[in-house]
């Protein structure tokens, strides 16, 4: 069997690419993977330094949005996980064209490139942000979309045209929605390893807000296990929503994230809130539990872990940071 993993430097897809070589999905032992990646800032050759050395791993540095490279490498494989996407919001705010750009027509391409290919599965990774936002309960899959940002915006036209790409072509196309994600090789610019690496150093944490915005936190190797049994078990035209289960404010966030280095209050700067900022997420996760799905790793423990895998490897997040401190 070969995959095609694009965006497969960065955090969720290296994680994806990593356990998938190191044996951690059945029946996927003797799998063949081609990585493609742009390397943009957050992608980083360093996230896949634990299989480089793989026989069974290809890496090819480029651009989803290139017709002519996809022509010549996406011909041969069986599956296609798209990871790759411009993903922060903030950015968004500003580059809203990028975002377009990356997540929208990069999606596109590749979508038609594996079409053209014969390719059997296309799994596309998106975010439970385009849902928008949800005062109570949940969303199910069948809700329909309402992003509020460029980044959530750009996501939910990816995730229209492979519904469209499914339904006029007939590819077998299947779609993830996460909560949001946490873990080891985390670029230091979202909150988790943001707040982590600012207290390594003794730096403020920026909190937006009132810090009441409400997320739920999902660890990145629940996510990958969830985005392999879609592969697995999914059905073809399907979305499924992926949840960690811990719903958390941005103060409870803070707090423990500052209770695991015994810091105080005092460490915490509230900052204006971000434009359009969403109040609240939460997904049902109904149906991918039924067929399997289980998240593993409690909040707690997950945090622990990354705080201690933060202070261990700095050699790998300083250089993004331009070496601070």
């Amino acid at each position: 069997m070969r995959i095609l993993v694009a965006g497969g430097a960065g955090f969720i897809g290296s994680h994806y690419v990593r356990s998938l070589l190191s044996g951690a999905y059945p029946g996927y032992e003797g799998a063949r993977v081609t990585v493609l990646d742009k390397l943009t800032y957050a992608g980083n050759p360093a996230n896949l330094a634990p299989v480089s050395a793989d026989t069974a791993l290809t890496f090819v540095r480029g651009d989803v949005n290139d017709r002519g490279l996809l022509r010549d490498l996406v011909p041969g494989h069986d599956l296609v996980v798209n990871f790759a996407a411009e993903t922060h919001v903030d950015r968004s705010i500003g580059r809203a064209g990028d975002f377009v750009t990356a997540n929208v027509q990069g999606a596109q391409r590749l979508l038609q490139a594996a079409l053209e290919a014969g390719v059997r599965t296309f799994l596309q990774v998106s975010t439970d942000e385009v849902y928008g936002s949800i005062e109570e309960g949940a969303w199910t899959e069948s809700e329909p979309p309402l992003p509020n940002s460029p980044y959530s915006a750009a996501k939910a036209g990816a995730d229209l045209l492979c519904r469209a790409y499914h339904r006029t072509y007939g590819l077998d196309v299947r779609v993830t929605r996460c909560s949001n994600n946490y873990g080891p090789y985390q670029y230091p610019e979202k909150v988790i390893p943001l707040f982590v690496t600012n207290l390594i150093d003794g730096r403020p944490l920026p909190l937006y807000g009132d810090g009441r915005n409400t997320r739920e936190w999902l660890h990145v190797d629940d996510h990958c296990r969830g985005i392999q049994l879609v592969l697995d078990k999914g059905a073809p035209g399907e979305i499924y929503n992926i949840g960690g289960g811990a719903e958390l404010t941005n103060l409870e966030l803070t707090r423990r994230i500052l209770a695991a280095f015994g810091a105080g209050w005092e460490m915490v700067t509230q900052v204006p809130d971000r434009p359009g900022h969403d109040r609240r997420y939460a997904l049902d996760t109904g149906k991918i539990r039924a067929i399997g799905y289980e998240p593993r790793l409690d909040f707690e423990e997950g945090l622990a872990d990354v705080v201690r895998w933060y202070r261990d490897h700095q050699d790998w997040w300083r250089p993004l940071l331009g070496g601070r401190g």
